[in-house]
C-alpha cells in the first residue's frame, strides 16, 4: 500500500456537501421573510395602535417597528455576514473591509429607526399639515427627511457588503431546483414589500436605492453567476423595481 493511500482522510472531508449546505442561508433568509410579514401585520392591525405606557410616549406600533423587528432582521443580517466569512479563503482580500462596511451600515440603519419612529409618531399626532411652527417643521424634517437619508446609507451599505461578500465567498457547488426555489421565494417576499412601498406611495430616493440594487444584483449574476445571494437580491429588487414601473406605467 502506497504511502498516499495510508493517510487518514477525515470523515467530514468525505462527506460531499460538508460546509457547502444552503440550509443555514435559507433559513436566515426566511427570518428576513418572517420580519416582512411581521412588519405588514404591525402597520395594518389595530390592536397595536394603543400607547406602551401611561404617560404615551409611543405607540406598541412605532416600539415594535423600532426595537424588535429592525433587531431580529439585523441579526439575521449579521449572521449572514458572518456565515459567508467564514467560507470564504482565508487569503481572501476585502474581508476586513467588507465587515466595517457592514458594521456601519448597521450602525446607520438602527440609528434612523430611533430618528424616524419617534419623530413620526410625534408629527402624526401633534403636527397637522396647518401647523407651521417651528417644532413641527423639525419634526417633519427628521421624519420625512433625515432619517430617511440615514436609513437609505446604512441599507446601501448592508447590502452592498453582503453582497461583495457573496462574491469572495462563492458557493462552490451548483445549486439544484430547490435551493434556487427556495432563494426565489424569499425574495419575492421582499420584492413584495418593495412593490408595496414603491406603488402604492410617493417615490422619492428609495426607489434609486432599489434600482442601485437590483443593477448591481444583475451585473454579477453576469459577472459571477448563480450564486445564492445574487440570485435573492435579483428576485427581491429586480421584480419589486419593474413591478414597481409596470405599475406606475399602467396607472398614470
Amino acid at each position: 500500500m502506497s504511502a498516499l493511500a495510508q493517510v487518514a482522510v477525515p470523515k467530514s472531508a468525505l462527506q460531499p456537501d460538508a460546509g457547502t449546505s444552503l440550509r443555514p442561508i435559507h433559513v436566515l433568509l426566511g427570518i428576513q421573510s418572517l420580519v416582512v410579514i411581521l412588519v405588514s401585520i404591525n402597520r395594518l392591525s389595530s390592536l397595536t395602535q394603543t400607547y406602551v405606557a401611561a404617560n404615551e410616549f409611543l405607540r406598541w406600533q412605532d416600539l415594535i417597528n423600532m426595537l424588535p423587528l429592525p433587531l431580529i432582521s439585523g441579526v439575521a443580517s449579521w449572521l449572514l455576514l458572518r456565515l459567508l466569512e467564514q467560507r470564504a479563503s482565508i487569503a481572501a482580500r476585502g474581508r476586513l473591509t467588507l465587515s466595517i462596511v457592514f458594521m456601519v451600515g448597521l450602525y446607520l440603519l438602527a440609528a434612523s429607526y430611533g430618528t424616524h419612529e419617534v419623530t413620526n409618531y410625534l408629527h402624526v399626532r401633534f403636527c397637522p399639515p396647518e401647523d407651521l411652527s417651528r417644532l413641527c417643521e423639525i419634526v417633519a424634517f427628521n421624519d420625512d427627511d433625515f432619517s430617511h437619508w440615514v436609513f437609505f446609507a446604512g441599507f446601501v451599505l448592508m447590502n452592498v457588503a453582503l453582497l461583495c461578500m457573496q462574491v469572495i465567498a462563492p458557493h462552490q457547488r451548483q445549486l439544484n431546483r430547490g435551493d434556487v426555489l427556495l432563494l426565489i421565494l424569499n425574495g419575492l417576499f421582499i420584492g413584495l414589500g418593495v412593490f408595496a412601498n414603491l406603488a402604492f406611495e410617493e417615490i422619492g430616493l428609495d426607489l434609486y436605492v432599489v434600482a442601485l440594487l437590483a443593477v448591481l444584483a444583475l451585473g454579477l449574476l453576469w459577472r459571477v453567476g448563480r450564486q445564492p445571494l445574487v440570485i435573492y437580491y435579483v428576485t427581491a429588487y429586480g421584480l419589486g423595481l419593474v413591478g414597481t414601473l409596470i405599475y406606475k406605467g399602467l396607472v398614470l
